[in-house]
């Protein structure tokens, strides 16, 4: 049980941890995406 208890409380750090890592990255699709240097306009 003390294992069980251990793992579930290391899922949790890790899914914490992982989720403030992605969202502070700058790798989303919105920042990946929306940039006005992404446009193209033809003359």
């Amino acid at each position: 049980m003390k294992a069980f208890l251990c793992a579930m409380i290391a899922l949790v750090v890790i899914a914490f941890g992982a989720n403030q890592i992605l969202l502070n990255s700058g790798f989303s699709a919105q920042d990946t995406t929306a940039s006005p240097s992404n446009v193209r306009l033809h003359d």
